[in-house]
């Protein structure tokens, strides 16, 4: 017997207590950035998401692709450019992210989890009106003039709106949601969509008992360094204010926040590269990453 399955084993023996907890809940899984890199890694994730919805917790997979999308652009040419945080995104280069995420991406994902014995359909924001977007603007102050000015990202979105029924349906099937985060305006645009986002917006429109943000870090970290087990959104906003919490992890609390503020129990960030991170999570007491609560 390998250690992996062992150790799924182990985990399992001590998870009674909390399946009944997540019994029939909605938890939303973002996936993506280095967590789904590596072929084992996004093999061990299908199994992992499976065996939820095979114990009874209806899980909901919103995936990202950055690796994916670098590496066609690189294949391209094209060169990208990124301004805090999020992707210039001109006409020719929203048709290669939407061709990445809502083709390949979006299927491989998809295909894992279904090879694992669960059924997961993959979709984009863009099916069955899922989710509505708009352009997303944001300012920049010239550091001579000191005056702001628009920046125009090109088709960067942002949700506006979750139309829940087509994900309902599928969970009410026991299928598997799996999302590529693009969105369209009420025009018909297409937008690209920082899928972090999207995942707090899905989570919060379907009112989740859990988001689970999966990234490349193991979770927050205090002043000292230490990784923090759980924090109220009160103690996020105070380590913001203080700048212990800085850089990439503020907006992964502010999307938490977001969820939270519309209705999810908790949101965690942990390190998807950690074998069973969302399992250690669920199911066990110590969790695997930062909780943050109401």
């Amino acid at each position: 017997m390998t250690d992996e399955p062992f150790d799924a084993m182990k985990m399992l023996a001590g998870a009674l207590p909390f399946l009944k907890r997540y019994d029939d809940q909605i938890i939303v899984v973002k996936y993506g950035g280095h967590a789904m890199g590596e072929e084992e890694t996004a093999l061990r994730f299908g199994r992992d998401i499976a065996l939820l919805e095979q114990v009874g917790v209806s899980p909901v997979v919103v995936h990202g692709g950055g690796p994916q999308i670098n590496a066609m652009l690189k294949r391209l040419n094209v060169q990208s450019t990124f301004v805090q945080g999020l992707r210039v995104t001109d006409a020719a280069m929203l048709d290669v992210v939407e061709m990445v995420l809502a083709g390949p991406v979006n299927k491989q994902v998809a295909g894992a989890i279904t090879r694992a014995g669960a059924l997961a359909v993959g979709i984009s924001g863009k099916d069955g009106g899922l989710i509505k977007a708009r352009k997303v603007t944001r300012m920049v102050r010239d550091p001579d003039s000191r005056i702001e000015q628009v920046l125009d990202l090109g088709f960067v979105g942002e949700p506006t709106a979750v139309d829940t029924k087509v994900l309902r349906l599928l969970i009410g099937a026991d299928i598997v949601p799996v999302v590529a985060p693009v969105g369209v305006g009420d025009d018909g645009q297409t937008y690209n969509i920082n899928a972090d986002t999207v995942a707090g917006a899905i989570a919060g429109a379907l009112g989740a008992e859990r988001l689970l943000m999966l990234t490349d870090v193991p979770g927050v970290k205090g002043p000292d360094g230490a990784l923090i087990a759980e924090m109220t959104v009160a103690e996020v906003m105070a380590g913001i204010a203080d700048g212990w919490i800085s850089a990439g992890m503020i907006p992964k609390v502010e999307t938490c926040i977001y969820a939270i503020e519309r209705g999810v129990k908790g949101a965690v960030i942990l390190d998807g590269r950690v074998p069973h991170a969302v399992l250690r999570e669920l199911f066990t007491d110590g969790g695997a990453g930062t909780l943050i609560k109401p």
